[in-house]
């Protein structure tokens, strides 16, 4: 329990020395938007739609907030409308499209809009495609009425996690009571250093369940290496084992019988081949390690199968 007393400070005190601005360049303390535009979006070409989601995370970006690699809640996306389209005599003869873009932050797993605005472009190309990009790279994320769209959308994004902290910390409980550790990581881990209040709460719920991780990932290691050793004590199980052995968490609860087993395969490798043991467990981790431990826990969740959603339209 030492230990985790000291990882809660470390975690508290990295999240005060970077701060709880919006304008830390480091994403992991950014409130984070995922780009996402719908395939439905009525006659708008495929390219067009994979440059409509880079501009929408240019505008993310641009803004102070940070762009997520994976599926977060909270997205950020746009409807295209045609108010007019035109075809401009040649040669060559040019599609001219009048558009509406209305831009949209919110809650990709409710449905529930934040902040909305519209922005009217014009894009003229020798094809549809070509027209809808010109259009589109009419979008400046520095645009004054863009710049107060995002900044509604992240004061509502805060609100919604000062409103739900509990509940959201009370739902990674529940996952980590059923061995869910790595989503109920990813669960707090999630909730950005500007949710100043809700983030040290979510740091002391996570250490519990990180110790929980540890221990159960321990035990299924320990069981692993004993039966490969066990089964043929050769320098390829040694090899094995060991591997298994080493990855093991040194804070984590079975961690010194994991360090007995390491010694006595030591001992044998060192009997068949005189050859030094390369595979420690370690004694202990560094405070930064395991903070590093936790957040990439989370960053490997969030990156993986299980966490693909399926996002709710905005409009």
């Amino acid at each position: 329990m030492k230990n985790l007393g000291k990882l809660f400070l470390g975690l508290c005190i990295f999240a005060s020395s970077v701060g709880f601005s919006q304008t830390d360049s480091k994403d992991e303390n950014r409130i984070s938007l995922t780009a996402w535009v719908p395939a439905g979006i009525e006659n708008m070409p495929v390219k067009a739609r994979k440059n409509l989601e880079n501009k929408l995370t240019q505008v993310v970006t641009k803004n102070g907030l940070g762009g997520s690699p994976f599926n977060t809640r909270f997205i950020i996306s746009a409807n295209v409308s045609l108010a007019s389209k035109d075809i401009l005599p040649g040669p060559p003869p040019m599609h001219a499209y009048n558009m509406d873009v209305t831009l949209y932050i919110g809650d990709g797993f409710e449905g529930t809009v934040f902040s909305s605005t519209t922005i009217s472009v014009k894009g003229v190309g020798t094809n549809e495609t070509k027209a809808f990009m010109a259009g589109l790279k009419q979008i400046k994320p520095g645009n004054p009425e863009i710049q107060a769209f995002v900044k509604t959308g992240k004061e509502k994004i805060i609100q919604y996690y000062k409103d739900n902290c509990d509940m959201i910390i009370k739902t990674a409980q529940s996952k980590a009571d059923q061995n869910e550790y790595d989503e109920a990581i990813f669960m707090l881990t999630a909730i950005p250093t500007a949710c100043e209040e809700c983030y040290s709460k979510a740091m002391a719920a996570i250490q519990p369940i990180f110790k929980a991780k540890i221990d159960n990932d321990c035990k299924v290691k320990l069981q692993e290496a004993t039966g490969i050793w066990n089964a043929a004590q050769d320098m390829a199980a040694a090899e094995k084992a060991g591997a298994i052995l080493a990855s093991i968490n040194p804070d984590a609860s079975c961690a010194s019988q994991a360090r007995t087993l390491s010694n006595k395969i030591a001992a044998k490798v060192k009997q068949i081949d005189d050859r030094e043991w390369k595979y420690i467990v370690k004694d202990q981790q560094q405070e930064s390690e395991r903070i590093q431990a936790i957040r990439d826990i989370g960053v490997a969740y969030g990156k993986g199968p299980k966490a693909n959603v399926t996002y709710k339209s905005l409009w």
